[in-house]
């Protein structure tokens, strides 16, 4: 007699079609996948417009368009009403880059960049290092750094100008301590004016790398540190060996807001200054060269073609910087050639 045999049940974890074939014993294809919904999309769409869109339109309002009105007005002889109508043409460039004036204030821009880097990078590590051990008011003394990051440079200008004036605190402190021979016009002396300028932004902006380098400590695994020191690597070692290289990424971005910063340096060097000792003194900037042959001499078309020209130079510097330096820190960024 014959009998027939019931399929047993599939097992835990076997698909309940397995073994099944069609008529010419191959095995059933599996299931399309299901097509994206239109509407998923849409939304998808509207919530990046609505997230992104704010943002887009104030970069584009107070960022590129901007840009591209200094741009047109570079090519006028403008006062800064009405529209213009004495095109120059290139003419605007042309007094820029033959201009001694803007030449030296570049190099006073490109002193302020150098030693911003030398001063600030070297002090603010040794701080950071300092202060990421367990010590004894380690809180307050990060609040004291921080503290003149965040004071107005306004009042920042004012009080260093005050301090440092002729009849200032700190030559009465000297001529207090029995140092009046080293009494000095820190603000009006061409010879020091400059030097005078990179301490006070050494002063004010320490604080931020101080507090950068802070957090780019604390995310290196401890266990890096312990693993070294039961092989024997002393503290310098550790610090050479293992801080630093893992410091890069956070070292490299605070170099280039540095160098970024100094470019576009004007508030400070106009408040202690102002516009006219500035360039008797030797402090004067690109910013304040900027205003000083621009809007407070009317030709609004030359001061618009010298911002031009700050753009130019500050973003070629940022290209340069990000295609050489900061490449590897975002190579690991692009990854799309990868999932391909």
């Amino acid at each position: 007699m014959a009998t027939s045999i019931a399929p047993r049940p599939p097992r835990s974890g076997e698909r309940a079609d397995a073994g099944r074939t069609g008529a010419d014993g191959a095995q059933p294809s599996a299931p399309a996948p299901r097509p994206r919904k239109p509407a998923a999309d849409v939304r998808k769409r509207v919530e990046v417009a609505l997230l992104a869109g704010p943002a887009t339109i104030m970069f584009v309002a107070f960022v590129i368009l901007p840009v591209g009105l200094a741009a047109y007005y570079g090519f006028y002889k403008w006062q800064g009403y009405g529209a213009p109508t004495d095109f120059v043409g290139l003419d605007n460039y042309k007094i820029i880059f033959t201009d001694p004036d803007f030449r030296g204030v570049l190099w006073h821009n490109l002193f302020i960049v150098i030693g911003s880097l030398l001063v600030q990078g070297p002090i603010a590590i040794i701080l950071a290092l300092l202060l990421n051990q367990r010590i004894r008011g380690r809180g307050l003394i990060r609040v004291l750094i921080f503290v003149p990051y965040v004071i107005s440079e306004v009042i920042v200008g004012t009080g260093w100008s005050l301090m440092l004036s002729s009849a200032g605190a700190a030559n009465d402190l000297l001529q207090t301590l029995g140092l009046g021979a080293l009494r000095n016009d820190w603000l009006s002396n061409p010879d020091i004016a400059i030097w005078t300028l990179l301490a006070i932004i050494s002063w004010k902006y320490i604080g931020f790398a101080v507090i950068l380098f802070l957090a780019g400590l604390q995310s290196i695994p401890e266990e890096l540190f312990e693993a070294a020191q039961l092989d024997g690597a002393g503290y310098w070692q550790i610090q050479r060996r293992i801080t630093l290289p893992l410091l890069g990424p956070t070292l490299r971005i605070w170099a280039f807001l540095s160098i970024i910063g100094s470019l576009q340096l004007f508030d400070l060097v106009y408040i202690i200054w102002g516009q006219y000792i500035a360039s008797t003194a030797g402090t004067s900037t690109m910013a304040t060269y900027m205003v000083a042959n621009g809007r407070n001499s009317g030709n609004y078309g030359y001061g618009n073609a010298v911002a031009v020209v700050i753009f130019l130079i500050s973003l070629v510097i940022a290209l340069v910087y990000q295609r050489f330096v900061l490449r590897r820190d975002t190579a690991g960024a692009l990854t799309e050639k990868a999932t391909r």
